[in-house]
């Protein structure tokens, strides 16, 4: 049994304590089908993340089998399931490996046999047999929430909670919604609770919740319903709530509360005290392993990026483009530097003619040189922004829903940075590799290709922690840009920055810690050639690779602790 005692829940805003949950107290027994329902904004969907721990109570306790969940913890991801409003599933992916990545995700299992017959069992449940081998992005409506209620059956959950399942379907795929929520309630012993506007096929229900204001109005049959608010159809309760302020209709509720429990099944039966060591026990002690999970995500990573086309052909007409473009300048290779002639004929006229013609040559090579160089880092800056703006953010209520689902996030951020760490040493070195075929840069090759890979593993590491940073895809894309944007001017190479200022904007350039490393990697001849076209100042290699390094580790701890923060909405 599902019991609910004085349940609050309340918000701050604009300074001030808004009660969204006042008093909900409701019991809700095993094999239980209820409807929540109510005007929009009584509470509803907040009554349902409350149950599922999304939100945390104010005050007030939940029973679940006799626990506390308000003192014990909250529920087991195995014993319960959360069907949100939004779509739970990844277009690229088809209905049947949508569902046996949430069985490896959330349960333990022997074989890939055994998630197989899992998924078999889930998908013969919920009627989605002859639509398997279906991308989840050529759904229906219907089709969806289909699939959305299959992923959350991945561990028999004994609570379903469904959040507006039936919401902008036509009146056929709401039927047929509402009819599998009523088997799923018959079947182990489920309760399920569904949130919904719609009054129709009330007669399916056990019960039907009625939220105002906050507040529980009604808790019992759908065939007294209408008599309770005194109208003739089901479909005039919402205007009769109008007629009498919410705190009026809550208190009436209170006086015939017992009365109607006492007339409906189960209602008065107590809640059954849980076995230790029991089955369900067992079962929550069964939750997939770190690496488990992080290469059930990996492997659905790299599925959804080859079906991707549009990011697929994006990445590799970066590959392609951006060395070519470094190259444009360069096609001759990278100059010869001129030294002074020892046959140079007599004359002073000669001589200063002569160091004019050197004094240019190192200044063009040494300019190309610096130009080439930073012009492969910057542009690897924005292949890293491109990697991870909305690696996280995209996809951040999926995100949400599987760690309510037993997803560690340390699994999660694994997966991310393996991928992405395919993604920069590809883009790296093989910018590194074209540039040298054409114009062979005279620096030491392990510093030049290590620095262009750090820097864009720090980028892309540090456009990652934005992603998990950022409500959304777009606002993580658009600092991410602005971040990139800000490499060049900001880096001194092209306009020397004001020297009050340098050491307090340098550290957090990354494209300069490449640039300035790899410099000072070159041959002396050619480093000095550079060292005179530019004003900024110069570091060691091994120091760059250190602030390359830490822009790379901070990049990482944002992104965990940007995952970490729940991204849910009241």
């Amino acid at each position: 049994m599902l019991e609910i005692r004085d349940l609050q829940f309340t918000i701050r805003k604009d300074g001030a304590d808004i009660p969204l949950l006042q008093n909900i107290s409701v019991k809700i027994p095993s094999g239980h089908f209820v409807a929540i329902v109510g005007p929009s904004g009584c509470g509803k969907s907040t009554l349902l993340k409350t149950i599922a721990g999304i939100n945390v109570e104010s005050g007030g306790d939940l029973h679940w089998d006799g626990r506390n969940l308000s003192e014990d913890g909250d529920l087991q991801p195995d014993e319960f399931g959360y069907v949100p409003q939004f779509s739970i599933a990844f277009d690229e992916l088809t209905v049947e490996e949508s569902i046996d990545n949430a069985i490896q995700l959330r349960l333990k299992t022997r074989s890939q046999a055994e998630v197989e017959q899992i998924a078999d069992r889930i998908i013969e449940e919920v009627g989605l047999d002859a639509i398997r081998e279906r991308r989840v992005a050529v759904l229906s409506g219907g089709q969806k929430r289909r699939l959305g209620l299959a992923l959350e059956m991945a561990t028999a959950p004994r609570l379903l909670l469904c959040d507006e399942v039936t919401s902008g379907l036509d009146p056929k795929s709401e039927s047929e919604i509402v009819n599998l929520l009523h088997r799923l309630s018959k079947s182990g012993d489920r309760i399920v609770a569904s949130v919904t506007h719609s009054l129709g096929h009330l007669d399916l229900y056990d019960s039907v919740l009625v939220l105002y204001a906050g507040r529980v109005v009604y808790h019992g049959p759908p065939s007294t319903l209408a008599h309770y608010f005194g109208v003739a159809l089901a479909e005039e309760v919402y205007p009769s709530l109008a007629t009498r302020e919410p705190e009026q209709w809550a208190q009436s509720w209170q006086k015939h509360r017992e009365a109607y429990y006492a007339a409906m099944p189960g209602f008065a039966a107590p809640a059954p005290q849980p076995a230790a060591g029991d089955e369900a026990s067992a079962k929550r002690a069964g939750r997939p392993d770190f690496f488990t999970q992080l290469f059930v995500l990996l492997g659905r990573r790299w599925t959804i990026f080859f079906r991707d086309r549009t990011q697929l052909l994006l990445q590799v007409a970066m590959l392609l483009i951006f060395p070519a473009v470094v190259v444009l300048f360069a096609l001759d290779g990278v100059p010869s530097l001129k030294r002074a002639s020892e046959n140079r004929a007599p004359g002073l006229e000669q001589e200063m003619k002569e160091k004019i013609q050197i004094a240019e040559n190192r200044a063009e090579v040494g300019g190309l040189l610096s130009g080439l160089v930073m012009f492969q880092v910057v542009l690897l800056a924005l292949m890293g922004s491109n990697n991870s703006a909305r690696e996280i953010a995209a996809e951040r209520l999926i995100f949400e829903k599987e760690k309510l689902g037993g997803l560690r996030i340390s699994s999660y951020l694994g997966s991310k940075l393996l991928f992405l760490a395919v993604l920069v040493t590809v883009q790296s070195v093989w910018m590194y590799l074209f540039v040298n075929i054409f114009a062979q840069v005279p620096a030491a090759p392990l510093v030049h290709a290590g620095l262009l890979i750090l820097v864009n593993a720090a980028m892309t590491a540090v456009c990652l922690g934005i992603s998990a940073a950022m409500g959304s895809p777009d606002q993580a894309s658009l600092l991410s840009i602005y971040l990139v944007g800000f490499q060049l001017p900001l880096s001194g190479a092209v306009l020397a920055l004001p020297s009050a200022v340098e050491p307090l904007i340098q550290p957090f350039i990354s494209a300069y810690w490449s640039w300035s490393g790899i410099v000072r990697s070159l041959e002396d001849r050619f480093f000095a050639a550079v060292d005179t076209v530019t004003e900024a100042s110069l570091r060691p290699a091994g120091l760059c690779f250190l602030v390359l390094t830490i822009h790379l580790v901070f990049g990482v701890i944002l992104s965990f602790a940007g995952a970490a923060r729940s991204r849910w909405s009241h």
